[in-house]
């Protein structure tokens, strides 16, 4: 069996099962509970280590898994960091290990994408990605079952990967991961406020101002699900925002991070 091997654990999280468990115990002693009532078709979540970012994507994951426990696909989009890709590299193994166990990889869906969407090819470096990775132990940990698809993407204009989501999103019982991080490496008062322009943006499901002060690794991702969320009817609903000044107290130069739900 061909296998997604981890390429960041024990880096952005613990290689340990026991201590991702911890993790996710410790995030949901601290969650608050959410004052909307949505079912979850749609997630964005960050991407930083868990010591930054954790809780705010733990979140999002275990609000999804509170209203849709029934889910049986999670689809995972995020942002190539080390390697340059032309389109997308979708992951053609049959397994995704985790340290808490393997998640099945769809191959069939994945195959039928592949067929629909010329820029999906497959590019194993592409898939050493953690924007991916680090969200597959919070799937192996809420949605046991479910199998996964891992989608990265380099070059590719978002109206492209915009129609890779509409036919997503048509699927029954099937969650769709956006993952992206916020500004990089500004002052917190800075952070605070080009990470709000985009916080705004997802919230009003508005392309225009996403384009303009937005900044986010994931923004091609984040684009192309508000372009696809009117067409099926979501709405964006916010849950955490927090940078990693929260966990490191330097203000000098900090990553921001949010998660939302659309239902």
């Amino acid at each position: 069996m061909t296998k997604r091997k981890s390429a960041v654990a024990g880096m952005f999280y613990p290689e340990s099962c026991a201590e991702i468990q911890r993790y996710i115990e410790h995030f949901n002693q601290a969650a608050l509970k959410p004052t909307f009532d949505v079912s979850p078709k749609a997630l964005v979540v960050p991407h930083a280590g868990y010591i930054y970012s954790g809780y705010t994507a733990n979140l999002a994951y275990r609000y999804a898994a509170l209203k849709c426990p029934d889910i049986k696909r999670v689809v995972v989009i995020g942002p190539s960091h080390r390697v340059y890709i032309a389109g997308a590299s979708v992951a053609l193994y049959e397994a995704y290990h985790t340290p808490c166990g393997e998640l099945e990889i769809d191959l069939t869906y994945t195959h039928t994408l592949q067929k629909e969407f010329a820029f999906l090819d497959f590019h194993p470096n592409a898939h050493e990605e953690h924007s991916t990775e680090v969200q597959m132990p919070f799937i192996r940990h809420y949605f046991k079952h479910a199998k996964v698809v891992e989608i990265v993407y380099g070059d590719l204009a978002h109206t492209e990967l915009s129609r890779l989501i509409d036919t997503v999103l048509r699927e029954e019982q099937t969650l769709l991961v956006i993952s992206t991080d916020l500004s990089h490496f500004y002052t917190q008062e800075r952070a605070n406020a080009l990470d709000q322009t985009c916080i705004d943006a997802i919230s009003q499901l508005s392309l225009q101002k996403l384009s303009h002060g937005c900044e986010a690794c994931g923004l091609t991702g984040v684009k192309a699900l508000v372009q696809s969320a009117p067409n099926f009817g979501l709405k964006p609903y916010f849950l955490d925002y927090r940078t990693s000044y929260d966990r490191t107290k330097d203000a000098s130069r900090v990553v921001g991070y949010a998660s939302f739900v659309l239902g």
